[in-house]
């Protein structure tokens, strides 16, 4: 599987550098879009613009959901100083993007860069740097351009409700670790866009239907909440592995979700999920997830009655700069293989 693994990193990479905070997708979509085409399938857009796709087989149709939206920010207001003033996209502290650079998206399709920090960031003026409040009123946007008021950023096109994208930063190491921001969740985006060619590719025999989703407003909470295929039985979540304090989860494995903030997942999908990873000796682990949510979540939020299911690749520093593994990649990608390859009653 080495060449699919390297070719989800690739698309991992590309993913990660594409702007796409959530309700800001258009040009990801397209990406997504082109790309199952090249590969050979006839993928089509929900309303929502999630991007679905029919890999093959009969029988107890199964959803392996993605999502390429991700967190950024919107200009709030324009500042009498020629600042701006911003409102968070998603769920993350202010301090994670404190220093960032970060590009304005005007409406018109205007483009500028900028840089978020606190009020007073200057530590040879400001003694209280490292205890300031980090908050949506003590940080701000300066603009790289000259701008002293807003009429200045008027005259630029600038307005609230512009998007804001953060540099995503992306890094793969010679020893194999991605950086990035917005691997949460860019990273199964590609392994599942890896799998979609590998099953091409190979003429793989699938044991049930196949459906890939790739949707658009996860971070914001309704991202699978419409739009799925009615006849679908399973749907599972692939998106980040979280890493942290008593989880066994790192970045070179699959992580396997148990339960998370919305109460635990189907017991027989976890199971066999579980199955698979020992049957095929894979880097993997089973996890609470505290304080997260997926789109299986939402869907069953949203009415669907079908089981549900979460893995993913571990990711440390969520929603922060986040960093993974090509082995976790190749983990992940090797179990999704199995889960619709395997027959079910072995």
């Amino acid at each position: 599987m080495k060449e699919y693994t390297d070719y989800a990193v690739e698309m991992i990479l590309e993913l990660c550098k594409i702007p796409s905070p959530s309700g800001f997708t258009g040009k990801i979509e397209k990406a997504i879009y082109k790309e199952l085409e090249s590969i050979g399938y006839r993928p089509c857009y929900t309303n929502k613009k999630s991007i679905l796709t029919d890999l093959g087989g009969e029988g107890d149709p199964l959803i392996l959901a993605a999502h390429v939206d991700t967190l950024g920010a919107m200009v709030r207001s324009l500042k009498p100083n020629g600042r701006l003033r911003l409102t968070k996209i998603g769920g993350y502290p202010e301090n994670n993007i404190e220093g960032e650079n970060c590009t304005i998206h005007t409406r018109e399709g205007k483009n500028y860069s900028g840089t978020v920090q606190i009020l007073k960031p200057s530590v040879h003026v400001s003694r209280t740097v490292g205890e300031d409040k980090r908050d949506d009123a003590s940080i701000e946007i300066v603009v790289d351009e000259k701008v002293k008021e807003k009429k200045d950023l008027q005259a630029l096109g600038i307005c609230a409700g512009d998007f804001v994208s953060f540099d995503p930063r992306t890094v793969l190491t010679q020893s194999g670790f991605i950086k990035s921001r917005h691997l949460d969740d860019k990273a199964s985006s590609g392994i599942l866009l890896s799998l979609a060619k590998f099953i091409k590719e190979k003429n793989i025999v699938l044991t049930r239907k196949v459906y890939i989703l790739f949707t658009t407003f996860e971070e914001v909470g309704h991202g699978a909440c419409s739009g799925l295929p009615d006849d679908a039985v399973e749907m599972i979540s692939v998106d980040m592995g979280a890493v942290g304090d008593d989880l066994e989860t790192d970045e070179f494995k699959v992580s396997v979700c148990a339960k998370d903030s919305n109460g635990p997942y189907d017991y027989d999908i976890t199971s066999r999920l579980v199955e698979i990873a020992k049957r095929e000796k894979l880097n993997f682990a089973v996890d609470i997830y505290p304080f997260y949510g997926s789109d299986a979540d939402m869907a069953l939020h949203a009415g669907y009655d079908f089981k549900h299911g979460l893995l993913g690749p571990g990711v440390s520093a969520s929603h922060g700069y986040e960093r993974t593994h090509t082995e976790g990649i190749e983990n992940t990608l090797l179990l999704l293989k199995g889960y619709v390859t395997f027959p079910r009653n072995s």
